[in-house]
C-alpha cells in the first residue's frame, strides 16, 4: 500500500511517502510548502497523486490554521483522486518517535498541549524525574521542564519532530475525507474574541 502522509499542526511540517511500511522519502518544511513537498516526494519516484492508495494527515492538536491547512490538503487530494484518508494525532506521532516519552506541543499563550489531549501551563505539568519530553513545547519550555525533573533532548534532535512516516505507521482505518476532523483542545482565538 502506498501511503502519502503529512502533518502541519506545529511550526515544522513533515511529509512522507511510505510503501508497505518502507519509507521512500521524507521531508521537513512548513505548512505553506506541504503541497510542494508532496509533489517532490511523488515526482522523485515518478509517481502522481493517482498512485497513492491512502492519505494520512496529522489532526493536531496544534496551531488551528496550520492544522486546517493539512486537513484541507488531505481532503482536496482525496476528493480529487478518490483516495481514502486516515487522521492521526500529532501527539501520538511524537510519542511513537520516542517510546515512553511525554509529547509536549507548544500551544502558544504560554501553554502546551499534552496527552488527553489537554492544554496546561508548562509550570503546572507534573512529570516524574527522568521523564523524556519531546516536541516543540518541550524545546520552548526546556528550562521549566528540566527544573521539574524532565529530560529534554537537544533542540536539533529529530525526536522533537512529528514525523509523517510515524503517522503512516500509526494510521488505523481509512475512510472518506469528510470523516477526518481536527483535534481542538480549546476555543480558537477568533471565537474567544466574539464571545
Amino acid at each position: 500500500m502506498l501511503i502519502l502522509a503529512f502533518d502541519t499542526a506545529t511550526d515544522v511540517a513533515t511529509s512522507a511517502l511510505v510503501a508497505d511500511g518502507d519509507v521512500l522519502g521524507e521531508r521537513v518544511s512548513t505548512a505553506r510548502t506541504v503541497l510542494e513537498d508532496v509533489d517532490a516526494l511523488l515526482r522523485g519516484r515518478s509517481l502522481g497523486p493517482a498512485h497513492v492508495d491512502g492519505i494520512v494527515v496529522g489532526i493536531g492538536p496544534g496551531s488551528f490554521t496550520s492544522t486546517r491547512i493539512g486537513i484541507a490538503i488531505a481532503r482536496g487530494l482525496a476528493l480529487a483522486h478518490g483516495t481514502p484518508v486516515a487522521g492521526v494525532s500529532t501527539l501520538d506521532a511524537l510519542a511513537a518517535g520516542a517510546p515512553g516519552a511525554l509529547p509536549v506541543i507548544d500551544a502558544k499563550r504560554r501553554e502546551v498541549f499534552v496527552p488527553g489531549p489537554r492544554v496546561v501551563d508548562p509550570a503546572s505539568l507534573e512529570v516524574a524525574p527522568g521523564t523524556l519530553c519531546v516536541g516543540d513545547g518541550a524545546r520552548r519550555y526546556r528550562d521549566t521542564l528540566e527544573r521539574a525533573g524532565a529530560v529534554v533532548p537537544p533542540d536539533e534532535s529529530t525526536l522533537h519532530l512529528p514525523r509523517a512516516s510515524l503517522h503512516a505507521r500509526l494510521a488505523g482505518a481509512f475512510g472518506g475525507a469528510e470523516l477526518v476532523q481536527p483535534v481542538y483542545v480549546r476555543v480558537p482565538d477568533v471565537d474567544r474574541a466574539s464571545a
